[in-house]
């Protein structure tokens, strides 16, 4: 095959070393996080000790689910670096914006898809809220 037919990828690794930072950070976070959750005796003191642990867990399980999903994001941003669709919009099916994937290197939409999908969803909001 000739260069000129050859299909030329955006080199990505850059970006995957940024990947692969904020992974270990979130993981560290999470390690972190979980270490100080489970020094907190939950199961001592009156009822407002307990509301409060009980608060704090509410608060430790959101901020859990939420590193997880980050995770999973940049996990799946990973796996479109190996496997050559990274650096396209999962909606427009056009390159996203360097600018955007350096801002949010997990990011699966450009600009213009994002905008796109916030339409839509408004719209399924709007048409189950009738």
């Amino acid at each position: 095959m000739t260069p000129s037919a050859q299909t030329i990828k955006p080199n990505y690794s850059q970006h995957k070393l940024s990947l692969l930072k904020m992974r270990q950070q979130l993981l560290n976070q999470m390690s972190s996080l979980k270490a100080e959750f489970n020094l907190v005796d939950k199961s001592r003191g009156d009822e407002s000790d307990q509301s409060v642990a009980h608060q704090e867990e509410h608060s430790f399980l959101i901020t859990q689910n939420r590193y997880k999903f980050q995770l999973m994001e940049i996990d799946y941003a990973l796996s479109r670096i190996e496997n050559g669709t990274y650096g396209v919009c999962e909606e427009t099916f056009e390159p996203i914006e360097d600018v955007r994937l350096q801002a949010i290197p997990w990011t699966r939409y450009s600009i213009e898809g994002a905008e796109i999908r916030e339409a839509a969803t408004k719209n399924a909001d709007r048409k189950m809220a009738y």
